[in-house]
C-alpha cells in the first residue's frame, strides 16, 4: 500500500490510501489557492466589469468613456492603460505580483481580452494567494483607466507532498519477497521567501536500506529579468527489483540456488541547473543541465524467464562508477482556471532529455515526452478530465529514466523521489504479456476522471469533490512489439492493462489531500496472474 504524490508525468496521479488509515498531505507550489467565486467573462472582478457606470469609477464631471464595444473589428470596451496598481500585499513585493502581469502603462486595454482572465489564474498558480480579482478604476482623464490587482496573501510555507505506505519489498542478500514493509517521506517548500517569490524547498524518503534526499532554490525573476532560475541537488542511495519469481543469479550453480527475486544497489549524487522564460501568459519554456555520478553494485549475472523463454536480466545501469550528463528543455502551456480542483481549461507539456556522450555522459539516450489534459464543466457543477500520455527512450538510459509500470498503474505504488520500494509486477487485469515487463523504453495512458463537488469554503479547507477514474496505460519494449514474449497469442501479446481508482479531493491550506482506494485494492487477490506463463 502506499500514498502517492500528485504529480503528473510522467508520475500521473496521487493517491491517500484511507482504507488502512494513512495519509497524504501534497500540495505543490502551484495548487495552493483557494477556488474563488467564478469570475466575470473577461477576468475583471463580477462587480468591476467596465461596462457603463460599475466597471471604472465615475463622477458627473468626468466619465470614463470608452472606444465603443461596437465599432468595427472591436470585441469589446477599450481603454487606455495609464498603469497598475497592486492591492493587498502585505509580504509579497509588488514587482513580483507585476511579473505576471503582462499589462503595462500605454497599452490599450480591451475589457473582453481573455489574457485578463488567463493572468488572473497565472497570479493563483503562483501559490503566493489565497484569492486574485482584477479591476479598474478611473485614470487622471477620459478613457484612461488604471488596472488593480487585489491579492489576498495565503501562508506559502507548504507541504508539497507526504508519503505514507506500505509495499512488497524483497531482501537484497537473499533475493526473498518481505510480506510487506512501510515507507515515508515528505517534502515541503517556503514559495515565497521573505515576500520576493524565491522558493527554498527539500525532501527526503526512506524506506528498508533506501534513502534520498533533494534540496531546492528557485527564483522566478533572476536578477531581477523576465527568466526564472532554479537549481537542484540530489543523493539517492537506492535499491531495485529484478525478475518475476524464479530467478538464477552468478554464482549460482543448482536449482536451488533460485531465489524469487535479485536485486541492484547503487548510489547517485548530483544536481541540475535550469532557466526558463515566458513565451505569453499561459506558456513558457525552460532549460536544464543535469550532472551525476553513480556508483552501482550489481549481481555478476542474472536470468529469469520471459515467456516460455530464459533470458538474461538487464540491470540498465553500468557496474561500478559511472557518469550521467543531460540537457533537458520543456514546453508548457497551461489554461487551467486551478491547479488542483480544475474546472475548466487544459494542460499540456512536452519534454526532450539528451544524453551529452560527447561531454563524458555514459549513458547514451534520448528521452522524449508528451502530456495533455484537458477539464470540461459539467452540468451541476460536475467536472469531467480527459488526460494522455506518451513517452520514449531511445538508447541506453539508465533504469531510472525509464518507464516503470507502478508510476502508470494506480494500483501499484510509484516511484518517490526515484526510489522504487515495490517488488510486484502489473496487475494484469486483461492476463497480457503486461505482467512480464516492469520497465520499458515506451509508455503511452489513457485516463478519465469525473469529479462532483462536495463543498467550498474560505477558511482551512477551500473544496472537497469526490472523484472516479478509470485509463488503459501501456508500457513496454520495442521487443515485445517486434518478438513478443513466447506463450502469449492474439491479443494477450498486446502489452496493455486496466487502472482504477475513486476517493476525495481536498485543497486545504496547508496543501492538496487526495484519499483514494486504488492500492488497498490493489493489495487484494482479484486480478490476472502474478508472474508469466513460463513461470513455474
Amino acid at each position: 500500500m502506499s500514498v502517492r504524490a500528485c504529480s503528473i508525468a510522467p508520475r500521473m496521479r496521487s493517491g491517500f490510501y484511507a482504507a488502512l488509515g494513512l495519509l497524504v498531505i501534497s500540495g505543490s507550489a502551484r495548487a495552493q489557492s483557494a477556488p474563488p467565486l467564478p469570475p466575470a467573462s473577461n477576468g475583471l472582478s463580477s462587480d468591476q466589469t467596465v461596462s457603463g457606470a460599475t466597471g471604472v469609477q465615475e463622477d458627473d464631471d468626468a466619465p470614463a468613456q470608452g472606444v465603443d464595444s461596437h465599432a468595427p473589428g472591436l470585441s469589446g470596451l477599450r481603454y487606455l492603460l495609464e498603469g497598475v496598481e497592486v492591492r493587498g500585499n502585505t509580504t509579497t513585493l509588488s514587482w513580483i505580483v507585476l511579473r505576471y502581469v503582462p499589462f503595462h502603462a500605454g497599452d490599450v486595454l480591451d475589457v473582453n481580452n481573455r489574457a485578463l482572465t488567463l493572468t488572473r489564474f497565472r497570479l493563483l498558480g503562483t501559490g503566493y494567494f489565497r484569492d486574485v480579482q482584477l479591476s479598474l478604476r478611473r485614470g487622471t482623464h477620459r478613457g484612461a483607466v488604471i488596472l488593480v490587482v487585489t491579492v489576498v496573501e495565503r501562508n506559502t510555507m507548504v507541504v508539497d507532498d507526504i508519503w505514507l505506505g506500505l509495499s512488497a519489498d524483497v531482501d537484497s542478500s537473499g533475493g526473498i519477497a518481505h510480506p510487506l514493509t512501510a515507507y515515508a517521506g515528505v517534502r515541503a517548500t517556503e514559495t515565497n521567501l521573505g515576500g520576493t517569490g524565491i522558493a527554498l524547498g527539500g525532501a527526503f524518503a526512506v524506506a528498508d536500506g533506501q534513502l534520498a534526499l533533494r534540496a531546492r532554490l528557485a527564483d522566478p525573476q533572476f536578477l531581477r529579468s523576465t527568466w526564472v532560475v532554479e537549481t537542484e541537488l540530489l543523493y539517492n542511495n537506492a535499491t531495485d527489483f529484478f525478475g518475476n519469481g524464479h530467478v538464477l543469479a552468478a554464482p549460482a550453480q543448482t536449482p536451488e540456488d533460485y531465489a524469487s527475486y535479485v536485486s541492484a544497489q547503487y548510489v547517485r549524487f548530483g544536481g541540475r541547473v535550469g532557466a526558463g522564460h515566458d513565451l505569453g501568459i499561459s506558456s513558457q519554456l525552460f532549460f536544464d543541465y543535469r550532472l551525476e555520478k553513480i556508483d552501482s553494485a550489481l549481481p555478476l549475472a542474472a536470468s529469469d524467464y520471459r515467456g516460455h523463454d530464459v533470458v538474461p536480466i538487464d540491470f540498465m545501469l553500468i557496474r561500478g562508477g559511472s557518469v550521467l550528463s543531460t540537457l533537458g528543455a520543456t514546453y508548457v502551456h497551461d489554461t487551467r482556471d486551478d491547479p488542483f480542483l480544475t474546472t475548466t481549461g487544459h494542460y499540456f507539456q512536452a519534454g526532450a532529455d539528451v544524453s551529452l556522450t560527447p561531454f563524458g555522459s555514459d549513458y547514451p539516450y534520448a528521452k522524449l515526452v508528451a502530456h495533455g489534459s484537458q477539464w470540461w464543466p459539467m452540468p451541476f457543477g460536475h467536472v469531467l478530465h480527459l488526460e494522455g500520455y506518451a513517452g520514449g527512450v531511445f538508447g541506453d538510459a539508465p533504469l531510472f529514466e525509464r518507464f516503470y509500470v507502478g508510476d502508470f498503474s494506480d494500483l501499484l505504488p510509484d516511484r518517490v523521489l526515484d526510489l522504487n520500494f515495490d517488488h510486484r509486477p502489473a496487475p494484469n487485469f486483461l492476463n497480457t504479456d503486461i505482467v512480464e515487463i516492469r520497465y520499458g523504453n515506451y509508455a503511452a495512458k489513457l485516463n478519465a476522471e469525473y469529479r462532483v463537488p462536495l463543498y467550498r469554503g474560505i477558511r482551512s479547507i477551500y473544496g472537497v469533490d469526490v472523484f472516479g477514474s478509470v485509463g488503459l496505460y501501456s508500457v513496454a519494449n520495442l521487443q515485445d512489439f517486434v518478438d513478443p514474449a513466447s506463450g502469449y497469442s492474439g491479443f494477450a501479446t498486446v502489452p496493455i492493462d486496466l487502472t482504477f481508482n475513486a476517493g476525495l479531493r481536498v485543497d486545504t491550506q496547508a496543501g492538496r489531500i487526495v484519499l483514494g482506494l486504488s492500492n488497498f485494492i490493489g493489495l487484494l487477490p482479484v486480478r490476472g496472474p502474478d508472474q508469466g506463463v513460463g513461470h513455474p
